[in-house]
């Protein structure tokens, strides 16, 4: 039986992120095996699909000081102005590089590509071990941790990190329990092209069943992300190109000239899912096997980012000692557990506040918007945590 100091359950974003960023950070290398079911750089990996996600300020920051932005910056398109919007009603915000004094304000960035260049720096790792498997079997033991992989093979370590996604295997052999909160949502995701340029604008405009966000991609490309109730996301995965176009428009708005052609759509349910407990014996979560935030705002990989630099930072100052001791989980739950409840909170709030369309919350949300614009200290508490400038 192979072992190692950390197992990782979990090849994607943030199993990755933190199996390069241990060994980036530690003087003394520490042996790490990546379990991923799916081959990383294969079209099929859900983990590193089609989609794009936008990487706030604070997690280029992060991935700065494990050394891993110079090539995905490559592959990164900028964000340097974001505007924020209520259809058919007066209120919005903007906020541009110049204002918070930034040369960007996130970047975008296509998970595929990203899936690409990990795969290859942990190829050139020679502390890293990739093994193509899933979990089935946890025990743990005082001083270790054995997990059964579904190749009849097993492996051990000092510590598990389940990074396995929103339905862990892990957590759930752990015994770690979810919570769920059903947002009455679906999420249609698509890639657009607009008559427009967008010059590195960023839009979420928030509408009557949820908000429509567009992120700008390279090639003159922009992500959607577009709420809509289930019954209404059902009929629009039905349009022909053309039809969902021009009910996107009518949505959106016309900022950036016709939507032109929309490629490849997708979509999924909008849950929160999160688990209180991210932390027990020789165990931690991170990522969405941590929790699972709804899109507005951009805030859920963020968050698992801060979750993974944190982890990498308590692995990495016990190196020489046990990684998986009690001292080393119980300093990472108790540096999270605010940004966590915080930003879980933040989000949750924004999706009551903007996915209806009641008279006093109507108001009430485009007076907030109005003053976000004209008051700065109000709008500087939301801009650091959508800048993911808060601390760990």
């Amino acid at each position: 039986m192979k072992q190692f100091d950390v197992v990782i359950a979990g090849g994607a974003m943030a199993g990755m992120t933190l199996a390069l960023a241990i060994n980036k950070l530690s003087q003394q290398p520490l042996s790490i095996a990546v379990i991923e079911p799916f081959q990383v750089d294969h079209q099929a990996h859900p983990g590193f699909d089609s989609r794009s996600i936008a990487l706030s300020y604070g997690t280029v920051s992060i991935l700065k000081q494990f050394g891993l932005w110079d090539e995905i910056a490559k592959v990164a398109t900028p964000i340097e102005h974001i505007h924020v919007s209520d259809r058919s009603h007066a209120g919005m915000t903007d906020i541009d590089t110049q204002e918070v004094g930034l040369e960007a304000l996130g970047y975008v960035v296509e998970l595929a590509d990203v899936g690409r260049i990990y795969h290859q720096q942990a190829q050139l790792d020679n502390n890293i071990e990739l093994i193509q498997s899933s979990v089935s079997q946890v025990i743990r033991e005082e001083t270790k941790v054995q997990v059964t992989l579904t190749n009849d093979t097993a492996v051990e370590g000092k510590l598990l990190v389940a990074a396995d996604g929103a339905i862990s295997t892990c957590c759930q052999q752990v015994g770690l329990e979810l919570t769920e909160h059903d947002f009455d949502q679906v999420a249609v995701i698509a890639n657009i092209t607009t008559e427009l340029a967008h010059n590195g604008q960023a839009f979420e405009r928030f509408t009557d069943s949820g908000p429509v966000a567009l992120l700008p991609m390279s090639e003159g490309r922009m992500s959607l992300v577009w709420c809509l109730r289930p019954e209404q996301a059902t009929e629009v995965m039905g349009y022909s190109d053309e039809q969902f176009l021009a009910q996107l428009q009518s949505a959106f708005g016309w900022r950036l000239g016709g939507l032109k052609k929309v490629g490849q759509r997708a979509s999924y349910p909008l849950l929160l899912r999160y688990r209180q407990q991210n932390v027990s014996h020789r165990f931690a979560v991170v990522g969405n096997a941590a929790q699972t935030l709804h899109p507005i705002a951009g805030q859920g990989f963020n968050l698992g980012i801060r979750d993974v630099a944190t982890l990498a930072e308590s692995i990495v100052a016990h190196a020489a000692g046990d990684v998986g001791s009690y001292k080393v989980l119980k300093h990472f739950k108790q540096l999270r557990r605010e940004d966590r409840h915080a930003t879980i909170a933040m989000t949750s709030s924004l999706v009551h506040l903007f996915s209806n369309d009641y008279l006093a919350t109507r108001i009430g949300r485009n007076l907030g918007l109005f003053a976000m614009d004209n008051l700065p200290v109000l709008k500087t508490p939301l801009l650091r945590r959508t800048l993911g400038l808060v601390s760990r």
